[in-house]
């Protein structure tokens, strides 16, 4: 494979300065907003409350604030913590094709780094989209499905890269340091697949959003301070792509880099949901609506959805990613409110555990 890194650090290295299309620039717009709303939403759950204390612990010399306080802290704290509030709720956007959350990794640690370098907010909107490429782009390389089955996690792998993509590009980094970032956040790069199994939705929002962040910002500041790496982590013996992958597709990194933007295919979730259940939960409630479906109705309902989604989505014990329950709140109050999908008390209440029962998946 050729050499894909001296194009990578090159776009890179210009991205703080770019002029982006008119049309990326409104869909960052909004993914910004998004996100800055899921923290916002985040910050009053149980995994966003845990980070402000964990946070407060930590404090630090007054570089950026945390969402949602008049708390400001290091760059690095403030990422952990606002990462956590951003993917505290299951708000926030998602890249289905790539595999990824990336808001809640990207932004985070470009807020961080931003608001530390006192960079202006078109520099902010350049980051994110950064992120938002490099972070998709990686999972793309890897093989979101071939990740999975070798039980790596793609949101925290590539949330990782995003982040550091998106600090770095904040930090007035030369070319040829962004060598050593990639090798930076290579190495912090991590994640198994048992996010599912996790009840009070506090480590998700950790390995989704604030752990990301944390090393995106962290490795900006290594590097921004003059620690060096290895200039080939993604192309040398033993690099980063076939760590976590039989057959990388490296030349993905750099495909279409300028051109396509990540951004422009990330969606803005319409459920505080897990993104596999926003299209099933849609469909239902159009049916519910349109022949005006009552619980005594229902006989038996069968969801079909892609196997790893299923796998995400299928009876868990979190109210946001059990389809299940969420189609059975459906049916009882006719939508699914944000309250209805942090409810774990209502799981086991008598009617929907009786809708719950007919239904396959």
């Amino acid at each position: 494979m050729a050499s894909i890194t001296p194009d990578l650090i090159k776009y890179m290295s210009k991205a703080r300065g770019a002029k982006l299309p008119d049309p990326v620039l409104a869909k960052a717009k909004h993914h910004i907003l998004d996100t800055l709303a899921a923290m916002v939403s985040g910050s009053v759950l149980k995994p966003g409350i845990l980070a402000r204390q964990y946070v407060e612990q930590q404090g630090g010399p007054p570089e950026a604030q945390v969402v949602g306080s008049s708390m400001v802290i290091s760059a690095v704290n403030a990422a952990i913590a606002n990462g956590m509030m951003a993917h505290a709720d299951e708000t926030d956007d998602s890249n289905g094709s790539a595999g990824i959350h990336p808001g809640c990794a990207v932004l985070p640690a470009a807020l961080a780094m931003g608001e530390r370098e006192n960079i202006s907010g078109v520099e902010l909107i350049n980051s994110v989209v950064l992120g938002y490429d490099i972070g998709s782009r990686t999972t793309r390389a890897l093989g979101r499905n071939e990740m999975r089955a070798r039980n790596h996690l793609p949101f925290s792998i590539g949330g990782t890269m995003g982040a550091i993509a998106a600090a770095g590009c904040l930090a007035g980094l030369e070319e040829e340091q962004y060598r050593d970032l990639l090798s930076y956040g290579a190495q912090q790069a991590s994640g198994i697949m048992t996010y599912p199994r996790d009840v009070e939705h506090i480590e998700k929002a950790f390995i989704f959003g604030g752990m990301n962040a944390r090393n995106g910002v962290m490795a900006a500041e290594m590097i921004q301070m003059g620690f060096t790496g290895v200039y080939d982590t993604f192309d040398g013996d033993g690099n980063f792509l076939v760590a976590y992958a039989d057959n990388p597709k490296g030349e993905e990194l750099i495909k279409e880099l300028g051109t396509r933007f990540e951004v422009m295919g990330t969606n803005i979730k319409k459920f505080c949901t897990g993104f596999p259940i926003q299209s099933p939960a849609e469909g239902l409630l159009i049916l519910i609506n349109k022949y005006d479906l009552k619980p005594d109705d229902i006989k038996s309902i069968t969801a079909r959805l892609p196997e790893s989604g299923a796998h995400t989505v299928n009876d868990r014990e979190m109210p946001d990613i059990n389809l299940q329950y969420l189609f059975a709140v459906a049916l009882l109050d006719g939508r699914i409110s944000f309250e209805a999908a942090h409810s774990v008390e209502r799981m086991t209440e008598p009617d929907v555990l009786e809708l719950r029962s007919k239904m396959t998946l």
